[in-house]
């Protein structure tokens, strides 16, 4: 397995104060604001933690990865043909989680979380870069256990089980009740593809400030999947 830190940050008060949709109070927040960002930009220290894995088996709509099954159709459907995938962990780091214990202004608090959010997209981006470059992947997509009904939350607990002493590695906690410490943390895995795939297509919530590509009723077809907003 591998550990990727000292990942680079590079975000300001304006950038985190639009992706918080908070510009029209950019003159009542600024010097908070601002000190909130010079100390989030300095503490911040997003990680990611990744395996190379084989596919050992497959049933018709689970996937065994190295010593761990997984329950998803789509995810079945969608690493038809590949051998080797990359289960991941990514995080905004203990740092940034700190933080917020210690914001107490409520607008101040969620920008925070918003910077937090960013960070971890950081991570993540730059654990893809990475693996596309070091592996010479091409395309890639990913998925995550929770993002869809089909591949259920209760899941992450055979990612985690993949790498071992998650905490230690990287600091991140899984819960009993399958959510993540740092809450800004995300696991899944990363598989080449032809076609670029991601679960919001298959998801019919219309309202969701992550939605990262539109909902496909023909593509939820295709994949078999009963959907209600």
């Amino acid at each position: 397995m591998n550990v990727l830190d000292h990942i680079p940050v590079s975000f300001d008060v304006d950038e985190v104060m639009r992706c918080a949709g908070l510009s029209g109070l950019r003159d009542e927040l600024e010097n908070d604001a601002g000190e909130l960002v010079d100390t989030a930009r300095r503490l911040a220290n997003p990680k990611a933690i990744y395996d190379v894995c084989y596919i050992e088996g497959k049933t018709e709509d689970s996937v065994t990865i190295g010593s761990g099954q997984f329950t998803s159709r789509v995810l079945r459907i969608n690493i038809d043909g590949v051998e080797r995938v990359f289960p991941y962990i990514a995080t905004c780091g203990t740092e940034l989680d700190q933080l917020s214990e210690d914001a107490s202004d409520i607008l101040l608090r969620y920008c925070l979380d918003v910077i937090k959010e960013m960070t971890l997209g950081t991570a993540v981006t730059h654990l893809q870069a990475h693996l596309e470059s070091t592996y010479a992947l091409g395309q890639v997509s990913r998925m995550n256990p929770g993002s869809l009904g089909e591949w259920p939350i209760n899941q992450q607990k055979q990612l985690f089980a993949i790498f071992g002493d998650v905490e230690e590695l990287i600091g991140v906690q899984l819960t009993d009740s399958f959510l993540m410490i740092p809450t800004k943390s995300v696991s899944g895995i990363i598989f080449p593809t032809e076609v670029i795939f991601q679960s919001c297509q298959l998801c019919p919530r219309e309202v969701c400030r992550s939605r990262g590509a539109p909902y496909d009723p023909a593509l939820a077809n295709k994949y078999g999947i009963l959907t209600s907003a």
